[in-house]
């Protein structure tokens, strides 16, 4: 037994350089694509081009992985420190992240003609959450050209109302880059204190919350509803995800406006179209882009504690949102529901639930609630801050929003590492995190039944 690890190794290496690859699941070969691009980051963001001033090698880390895994988190503001390059590059950044680099890999092996091989295939299923390989081409392109074609649509309209207080080539290059980093889910701007300037302009507001709704409702959605072009057409899990997300966002308006209308430093000073106007912004930016029209930080605690929830729930599967989903959410509060009213199975709009899906959705919110809080007990020992900015920051990195209430920059450096590594587990997905370090075996010992007492 002492012998068999080396042994297993020198066949492997020798299994590698006989035939050139590395047998790996799918979640592990999409981390070390995302990783491998976040590198590729680093390195161009640290270049002296990049930047108006020279910047250290960990910041350029650290913008390239809020980037790669679209959270918009930053250590330094891109609209000053960065170079038009470095824009360019961070915001390419967003664009290859937020669609993944499977779907261009996929887009780009169709077009040249190339057919799939099944690691190819099993690859391509990890990343767009798919059972079927017929659906892979399909959804790749669905990805491709609705992303930019909702872009730069969004660009246009932006483009053409900016116009009036920009020359035309600014207004368009301001308009990209925002249009890319709201349909991407990632709060990076190229405005001082974010869209404070627009919290009375409903044009802008509206088309960056629609950019943003759009982003994170999913990519299987919006091919649905573009196809059946019906409700009564519609998938049940399409209605399911439109029904949630229009749920969330109404309650979260609601919510944020009742609690901060009275509130000199966020609502109360805005005329009531503006008020409305900020309070839809937030409760659509939690989910998960990071953009804000108001200052953050003078939230009440019980408006911080709503977008914290928001955060969490995050948008759709296959978006370029994160969170535990909506979907998750979903079906958890129907498993709860059920399990209530001593329903036999778990139901959502006349469609019965498999077990397996409860369980992975307990799975994930377990995953993410564990992440979540090493997270907060880790950064409570390297900080002294107000518990809930550490628990709002912690939440937005997991959930890859991007909202700061401004304690980002003046982190240590080990919290800023911490936020990198949540970044990454929570664009990457908290399960496929943990398949990627530790492959499951199914065992073919049955084991008897016991009672077992909870509750």
């Amino acid at each position: 037994m002492r012998n068999w690890q080396p042994l297993y190794s020198y066949q492997t290496y020798k299994r590698i350089k006989r035939t050139g690859l590395l047998r790996a699941s799918p979640p592990v070969v999409l981390a070390a694509g995302f990783l491998a691009l976040i590198l590729m980051g680093t390195l161009l963001l640290s270049l002296p081009a990049a930047s108006q001033h020279p910047i250290s090698v960990f910041t350029a880390f650290f913008m390239a992985t809020s980037a790669v895994t679209v959270t918009g988190l930053a250590v330094i503001d891109p609209a000053v420190a960065l170079s038009h390059f470095g824009q360019v590059v961070l915001i390419t950044l967003v664009q290859l992240g937020g669609l993944g680099f499977v779907t261009f890999a996929v887009v780009a092996a169709i077009t040249l003609g190339n057919k799939m091989s099944l690691k190819q295939q099993a690859l391509a299923l990890e990343a767009f959450n798919q059972t079927s390989v017929s659906k892979i081409r399909r959804t790749a392109f669905l990805v491709f050209k609705t992303s930019i074609g909702i872009e730069a649509v969004a660009a246009l309209i932006l483009a053409l109302w900016w116009w009036r207080d920009h020359p035309l080539a600014t207004a368009l290059y301001l308009a990209v880059f925002h249009a890319i980093a709201a349909f991407n889910n990632a709060g990076f701007s190229l405005f001082p204190s974010s869209l404070a300037r627009f919290v009375n302009d409903p044009v802008t507001i509206l088309v960056i919350t629609f950019l943003i709704i759009l982003g994170g409702i999913g990519f299987s959605v919006l091919g649905d509803v573009g196809h059946k072009k019906g409700w009564a057409k519609l998938l049940p899990y399409t209605k399911v995800i439109l029904l949630g997300t229009l749920a969330l966002n109404l309650a979260g308006f609601a919510s944020i406006w009742l609690l901060e209308a009275g509130n000199s430093g966020t609502l109360g000073g805005l005329p009531v179209h503006g008020q409305a106007l900020a309070a839809w912004m937030q409760s659509v930016t939690a989910r998960t882009a990071g953009f804000t029209s108001i200052d953050i930080t003078q939230l009440h605690d019980s408006s911080t504690l709503i977008i914290i929830l928001l955060m969490f729930i995050g948008g759709g599967s296959l978006s370029t949102a994160s969170g535990i989903k909506i979907g998750t959410f979903i079906v958890l509060l129907a498993a709860v529901y059920s399990y209530i009213f001593h329903k036999k199975e778990v139901v959502l709009l006349k469609r019965s639930i498999s077990p397996g899906t409860v369980q992975k959705s307990l799975a994930l919110l377990l995953v993410t609630s564990a992440l979540a809080f090493v997270g907060v007990l880790l950064m409570t020992t390297f900080e002294k801050a107000p518990f809930i900015s550490i628990l709002f920051e912690v939440v937005s990195a997991l959930s890859t929003t991007g909202l700061s209430r401004d304690l980002t920059p003046h982190l240590s450096t080990a919290s800023q590492a911490l936020l990198t590594l949540l970044m990454f587990a929570g664009r990457l997905g908290p399960l496929t995190l943990v398949y990627s370090l530790a492959t499951q075996k199914r065992s073919r010992v049955r084991y008897p039944e016991t009672e077992f007492q909870v509750g």
